[in-house]
């Protein structure tokens, strides 16, 4: 037998993956396994992370605005509004002129990643604005193409960027240490 040779089966390791943890073993698990993922791997999971939460995020405000629910306010400069594309157009062009700059360390590559995942959120929400030109964010034409494509290529590419961290997450806590 598979157990009897000292081998987890798939259904020990699911058991062990399901279990609840505290949140301070929570934590720790998930900074070991970022801490196994290769600088790239840790600036693609940084990066897409940031770009899948600005993009809920900012999905969330403008449903928000729109609603009239909260302090939120859209945002106008000389009675014109400002789309927030313009706001990630400045994150991509800042992140990108850092990144030419200054030195690369751990913090400013991550900060960037960031900064890069979020500007990019921010564009790509609007991403049928510039396409037509016209301010279709809220017509059928310019919602429901983005809100499904973004939604699955955000998801998608969290976990494409993510899997080394996601095994070894998963693996067996005695496996680690």
């Amino acid at each position: 037998m598979i157990a009897e040779q000292g081998r987890r089966s798939v259904t020990d390791t699911v058991a062990v993956v399901i279990k609840p943890l505290s949140p301070l073993a929570l934590h720790r698990r998930r900074r070991d396994a970022y801490r196994h993922l290769e600088r790239e791997q840790q600036i693609a999971l940084v990066s897409w992370t940031a770009f899948t939460g600005t993009f809920a995020a900012v999905r969330a405000l403008t449903y928000a605005i729109r609603a009239d629910v909260g302090p939120f306010r859209n945002i106008s400069l000389g009675g014109e509004h400002i789309h927030h594309y313009m706001w990630g157009i400045a994150l991509l062009g800042a992140s990108g002129g850092a990144a030419l700059s200054i030195p690369p360390s751990h913090k400013s590559t991550t900060t960037l990643a960031t900064a890069y995942g979020a500007g990019a959120a921010l564009i790509v929400d609007e991403f049928a604005l510039l396409l037509d030109l016209q301010d279709v964010y809220w017509a059928r034409q310019g919602r429901v193409s983005i809100d499904v494509g973004v939604g699955v290529i955000s998801v998608v590419g969290s976990y494409l960027a993510a899997i080394p961290f996601w095994h070894h997450l998963a693996r067996p806590a005695r496996e680690i240490a």
